[in-house]
């Protein structure tokens, strides 16, 4: 279930930026900074700030990417897992992730505790946790942006105790800097490296709050990059100004070496009570977020989720998530489970970068971020949150990822495929069988639609750009069949059937050509194609394009036009392609869509245009969206519309709104307008029965002198929404 449009009202700074930012600059930057710099010295200190960075960095450019891609929902990584690898996948570390973020209040809360015990000695520390996690919860139970106003003090109160560290370390500099000088007790760089990185891991207290952000897709990129950089430069200057300062040993021994530093030690205090402060309100923010979207989506046992579903759903998941984090206090020391909860954090992280590694990888048409990440980038982050995992604790890493698997399984609910005959080929075979049966009972959508194209040839050798064509608008996203239409009797053409779909697979083959041959025997063309369109594909997948060639006889063009009208009868859109001579080996290559808007035509074209720009031979076309305005008034209103457009579907192309000179017709203006295009997009009508021949002259008429055209037909259920 979305969140309600008027909850949504936070923005960029306060919404993402504020809650990750603070989380960063946690306790470890106050208590752990300085002795990572004593343990291992000041330049291997630095390498694991940015070793550690680059893990998170990568994370938050993952989490940019798919946040752009798609229309995020409350529920914040869950959602995003959930929405890309399933309610499985997605409930398998979303569960572990709500645990994580309500014990994570009563971790913060004894670190509240325990930091008032180093000015106070005595401190009833569970006391102090109970009552922290009590303020927090109430906090939030009044509002989430009242409960982020809170944090901006904290904001100051941390910048104050930079600016007293700062200005004392300028006063009580040695000039000198332990540069590589480790702690002779020093238990090695990894292990520094393990105690450092949890450090760096509070991105998602932002993006868990996504169901209350205005924009998402702005807000989570800029927020989270933001607060990564920040972040990142404050954690490399700190321990340069604290070893200015300060000898290896105090850094190593000292956990309140700050206070013996800053200009103002009293400004310490409230930095660090309010960076552990500020961690418990975000977790505490996060947690009941993460359990209502788990709610929604029925993931947790249905008893619990219909009470969390509703208009009491939100009061009732942040009780839930206060009393967890209550019963939380009363086992007291927290630290044997703190570990696995860190690995929970960690399999999210994870999993973030492999749907973006993944998605990329895929090359779905659908998948068109405004924030572009290279694939191996995500990956990397990937294998990188992976290894952590094991550098920091081993056994908590195999615990946190045997419940995740336990959490799937209970939520899957299947028994294993038995597999025969050659192994190989019984659990290729297997998962063949499962993958078919899955996507047939998985629900269609625009953004699975890919293009299955069925292109008639005839002679591949004699049609070999008609189909290269076919390939580049397929661009390795759909299926590509290439079929050969043999007229006459099954009798004597059996044989020949077969001989010409070895020579077709072996001449693709060559070419470099993906696809599948296919020769078919026919009474005639027109039944001939029918046929084979509705017999083509198998368990769902099947060709929901068909692709001819252009033909300058009339009689041809009829039949052709009637194959198009019976064609989007059986949910089939069509191309006809008029290939021209090459002329653009040396030059960039121009695209012309020509938008008529009244079809449902336009989409379809934008997008195997947008297809065709990603191979090598159309790399970086120059892409341009026409059209022509009734008159003057209409002018404004149509830029705008298309301008709008272009920013949706996020495909970079040029707008141009013509209007009509007096006394010329919509065909002479086209002519005009893309003579010296490469290549052509133009929509074909379905058109009635008996119109054919009519019809024919007037494509005759536009397609003119042009260059290369593709007459492009959508059919099927998604035409018009594919962008």
């Amino acid at each position: 279930m979305p969140a309600n449009p008027t909850q949504r009202q936070l923005g960029t700074f306060l919404g993402v930026f504020t809650p990750s930012i603070l989380t960063i600059l946690g306790v470890v930057l106050f208590l752990r900074t300085g002795w990572v710099v004593g343990q291992v010295g000041l330049v291997p200190a630095l390498l694991i700030i940015l070793l550690a960075h680059s893990i998170t960095v990568a994370t938050s450019f993952s989490v940019s990417a798919v946040a752009t891609n798609m229309h995020v929902g409350a529920g914040g990584a869950y959602y995003i897992l959930s929405r890309s690898l399933g309610l499985e996948i997605g409930g398998a570390i979303g569960i572990p992730l709500f645990l994580a973020q309500t014990f994570s209040v009563t971790l913060y809360a004894f670190g509240v505790a325990e930091s008032l015990e180093l000015f106070w000695p005595g401190t009833p520390q569970r006391a102090v946790a109970a009552l922290t996690v009590l303020a927090v919860s109430a906090l939030a139970a009044r509002s989430a942006s009242l409960a982020l106003k809170a944090q901006l003090p904290i904001l100051v109160a941390i910048g104050l105790a930079l600016a007293s560290l700062i200005v004392g370390a300028t006063e009580r500099a040695t000039g000198t800097l332990p540069l590589w000088e480790p702690s002779p007790d020093s238990p090695g760089f990894w292990t520094v490296f393990a105690v450092f990185f949890p450090a760096v891991t509070g991105i998602m207290a932002g993006i868990s709050l996504s169901g209350d952000l205005k924009n998402p897709a702005r807000s989570i990129p800029r927020g989270t990059l933001g607060a990564v950089i920040v972040g990142l430069v404050v954690y490399l200057a700190v321990p340069i100004v604290l070893a200015s300062a300060a000898t290896p040993e105090a850094l190593a021994t000292d956990s309140m070496v700050w206070f013996r530093i800053g200009a103002v030690p009293w400004l310490i205090i409230p930095g660090l009570l309010g960076a552990i402060l500020s961690s418990a309100i975000g977790s505490i923010l996060g947690a009941p977020r993460t359990l209502e979207a788990l709610a929604n989506d029925r993931v947790v046992p249905a008893a619990l989720a219909r009470h969390l579903v509703g208009p009491r759903g939100k009061g009732l998941s942040l009780l839930a998530s206060a009393a967890v984090a209550l019963a939380a206090v009363l086992l007291g020391d927290l630290n044997a489970v703190a570990p696995v909860l860190t690995m929970f954090f960690l399999t999210t992280y994870g999993m973030v970068n492999l749907v973006a590694g993944l998605e990329q990888l895929s090359g779905s048409p659908s998948y068109r971020p405004a924030i572009h990440v290279p694939w191996f980038v995500s990956l990397l982050g990937a294998v990188g949150c992976i290894w952590v995992m094991g550098l920091i604790n081993p056994l908590a890493a195999v615990v946190a990822v045997l419940l995740e698997i336990l959490v799937y399984v209970g939520l899957r609910r299947r028994a294993l495929t038995a597999s025969w005959g050659d192994l190989r080929h019984g659990a290729l075979l297997s998962l063949t069988r499962a993958t078919l049966l899955k996507i047939r009972r998985l629900p269609s959508d625009p953004r699975n639609w890919r293009p299955h194209i069925l292109v008639f040839a005839g002679d591949p050798k004699k049609r070999l750009d008609l189909i290269r064509f076919a390939d580049w608008l397929n661009q390795k996203r759909g299926i590509l069949t290439v079929s050969h239409l043999l007229i006459g009797n099954l009798e004597e053409l059996a044989e020949k059937r077969a001989e010409e779909t070895a020579l077709m697979d072996r001449f693709l083959e060559e070419q470099g050509i993906t696809a599948f041959a296919e020769a078919e025997v026919v009474p005639d063309f027109e039944v001939g194609v029918l046929g084979v369109c509705q017999a083509n594909g198998i368990a769902g997948i099947t060709s929901n394009t068909l692709m001819m060639g252009w033909t300058e006889k009339e009689e041809r063009l009829v039949n052709h036009l009637r194959i198009v009208r019976q064609a989007g009868l059986l949910g089939k859109s069509t191309i006809l392609c008029r290939i021209a001579p090459r002329r653009w080996s040396h030059r960039l290559h121009s695209i012309d869509v020509w938008w008529g808007g009244l079809q449902n035509n336009g989409d379809m074209m934008l997008l195997f245009a947008h297809l065709l720009s990603l191979n090598p031979e159309w790399a970086k076309a120059r892409l341009s969206i026409k059209t022509v305005a009734s008159n003057a008034m209409t002018h404004e209103q149509t830029r705008r519309s298309l301008e709008a457009l272009v920013e949706r579907c996020r495909i970079n192309a040029e707008t141009f709104v013509l209007e009509r000179p007096p006394g010329a017709n919509v065909q002479d203006l086209i002519q005009l307008e893309s003579a010296e295009a490469d290549l052509v997009f133009l929509g074909l009508q379905r058109v009635a029965p008996g119109e054919e021949a009519g019809y024919a002259r007037r494509l005759r008429g536009m397609v003119g002198d042009l260059p290369t055209v593709m007459l492009v037909h959508a059919s099927g259920p998604f035409a018009g929404q594919l962008l």
